[in-house]
């Protein structure tokens, strides 16, 4: 039997408080997958990714105590996996002495029509991001952080978060626009191949 099918993650949650190895290796089971999709989409490969989603489960089973059911348990682990993502582009800023997210210039307001492009292929367009773009994208437009929290979270101005996500939307847009020219059949995975894992059916965009 199948327990990891038949148990949601909220049914693992008692267990795990209790440090249950079984019940921690499930609750792993059942999550691994998508939580790696939450780590591709900010790492620079895949072996970044499992690190950050080894680094993520650990933090998850030692403060699992702390989690106090204010909204899903599944939510409470995906950002623990961000903050780890997050805590890593930190860390590698730092080895590499880069600065030039603190770059603010007054970039135009660029925005595109994301409707209709499949969410493999959006992923894969990410995925294609520098660091310092792909990071302050991810938290904006799809985590729904706000310029001041991803500012607070980076250790940058909020002039710097808004100038990144302005060119991360510009790139995207000169991306899309060049894979519609390439195909006749608009947003194709063929075009974009498979690398990024799919993780979920939907992915809410934050687009202004």
């Amino acid at each position: 039997m199948n327990l990891s099918r038949k148990l949601s993650v909220d049914d693992l949650l008692e267990g795990c408080k209790r440090s249950e190895r079984r019940t921690q290796e499930l609750l792993y089971k059942v999550l691994a997958s998508r939580m790696l999709g939450v780590c591709m989409r900010y790492a620079k490969d895949r072996f970044e990714a499992e690190d950050m989603l080894q680094m993520g489960f650990v933090k998850v089973f030692q403060k699992v105590t702390e989690f106090r059911g204010e909204g899903s348990f599944e939510g409470w682990i995906r950002r623990i996996m961000v903050n780890t993502a997050i805590e890593t582009y930190r860390k590698n800023q730092r080895m590499m002495n880069v600065v030039d997210i603190e770059e603010v210039y007054d970039a135009p307001q660029v925005t595109f029509d994301m409707k209709g492009l499949e969410v493999r292929d959006l992923m894969n367009l990410i995925h294609q991001l520098s660091p310092g773009y792909k990071v302050v994208f991810n938290l904006y437009a799809i985590e729904g952080y706000s310029h001041k929290e991803i500012a607070e979270q980076l250790g940058i101005t909020e002039g710097a978060s808004k100038s990144q996500l302005s060119r991360a939307r510009g790139i995207l847009k000169e991306k899309l626009v060049r894979i519609e020219r390439q195909t006749s059949v608009p947003n194709s995975n063929a075009q974009l191949g498979n690398d990024v894992p799919l993780t979920m059916a939907a992915m809410p965009i934050k687009v202004n």
